[in-house]
């Protein structure tokens, strides 16, 4: 084990510096006058981009707002004021919605269980208006994906997929699909998986035993345990490199609630989400000063190592999300991303590369009797395609 877990910071931009210093402030008048200094090298250009960036500017402005312009230029605090009143329209519009869907389902015997948008943020924030969100994710059993397609489609929604579903192998490679609604501007990330493959997770049956009941809204909207929403926090934000401080937040709100903490251990163990699980409390721990467990006394080398790793996409305001993604910064996501796994998830993925995908069916079509043979043939196919220049970038979508 190693002595310490400090992490190197210092390159992480001073705006950001600031922003974690107004989160985790209890009295913000006395704590922006401690640092006056640095308000005086603060770029509040950047200061406003990194906020929107992070997808973090309602909390920041729900401790600003009482705050002179003396400390805070006014363009920044009306900017910040502007975009508070919007996103509390855009999270009271996605409650709506995700109230009704979940009815609708209900009605349908469809059991559905709310990820991430306004029940998350109200049930770690009290406060729909504290998070942003920009759609609805959910997740459901895959058996029941075929029908709630049938249902979304029927009430106006059109399918976006972003991925070829020639080989059925898009059930454990991929986790979600994506439905928009062209007069709503409403997007739905239908979930049958937490991550996508290949990796071992608990089944839907097994996270809906657990699951718990937003007291948002009328309609029953169900969420996570606080356990299993522990693993999912932890894995989503290690995939995405914790490239948005929001998703570090919400760890560090759920890590101030009462959660078993030895289940959540066994969850991540038993997953091989255990490392993963560790670099999130090291974060959440150096960044945001979140209070780790007394069952966590001690952290692996390697997960601090991962920790340390993260930090690169606070330093480089990384965005993952938009293409086309930097080469350098790809291939960083990529190499981090193989490093994150875990050796279990290690041999899964090499393992995968060997198998069939829909790409090869663009090089040789096959007629369904004769499909077996993409598997004899995958090194082969692989190669021509290698050489051809045809290889996708692996590792582009991060969603």
């Amino acid at each position: 084990m190693l002595l310490t877990r400090d992490l190197k910071l210092e390159g992480i931009p001073k705006e950001l510096q600031l922003i974690v210093t107004i989160l985790k402030s209890e009295d913000i008048k006395t704590e922006l006058y401690i640092n006056s200094n640095l308000l005086r090298e603060i770029d509040w250009d950047m200061f406003l981009k990194q906020t929107k960036h992070h997808r973090i500017y309602p909390l920041i402005y729900s401790k600003l707002k009482g705050t002179s312009d003396k400390m805070i230029p006014i363009f920044v605090l009306e900017s910040l004021s502007k975009q508070f009143k919007t996103n509390i329209f855009q999270m009271l519009y996605l409650s709506g919605e995700m109230e009704r869907l979940s009815g609708l389902f209900f009605n349908k015997n469809i059991h559905s269980i709310y990820l991430k948008g306004p029940a998350l943020a109200h049930d770690l924030y009290g406060d729909v208006s504290l998070r942003t969100s920009s759609d609805l994710d959910l997740l459901i059993s895959i058996n029941d994906l075929d029908l709630v397609e049938d249902l979304l489609i029927k009430d106006g929604y059109e399918k976006n997929d972003y991925f070829e579903t020639t080989l059925s192998d898009w059930k454990w490679r991929h986790h979600h699909m994506t439905y928009f609604h062209p007069t709503k501007r409403i997007k739905v990330e239908v979930h049958w998986r937490l991550n996508p493959g290949p990796s071992k997770e608990p089944g839907f049956n097994e996270l809906w035993e657990r699951r718990r009941l937003s007291s948002l809204t009328k309609t029953p909207v169900y969420l996570l345990s606080k356990e299993d929403m522990f693993l999912f926090l932890a894995s989503h934000g290690a995939r995405h490199g914790w490239s948005r401080l929001r998703w570090l937040v919400d760890v560090g709100e759920l890590m101030e609630e009462s959660i078993d903490w030895e289940k959540t251990q066994k969850l991540l163990k038993n997953n091989y989400f255990k490392p993963i699980g560790e670099q999130t409390m090291i974060l959440a721990s150096e960044i945001l000063k979140a209070k780790i467990p007394s069952q966590f006394p001690n952290f692996s080398p390697r997960s601090i190592k991962l920790a340390q790793q993260a930090v690169f996409y606070f330093e480089n305001m990384v965005n993952l999300h938009t293409n086309p993604v930097p080469d350098h910064i790809t291939k960083y996501h990529q190499r981090y991303l193989f490093s994150s796994m875990s050796y279990h998830q290690k041999i899964l993925y090499m393992i995968s590369l060997l198998l069939p995908y829909p790409e090869d069916v663009e090089v040789l079509k096959l007629p369904n009797a004769l499909r077996f043979l993409y598997y004899p043939l995958r090194p082969v196919l692989w190669l021509w395609r290698k050489i051809k220049g045809l290889l996708p970038q692996r590792g582009q979508q991060y969603g």
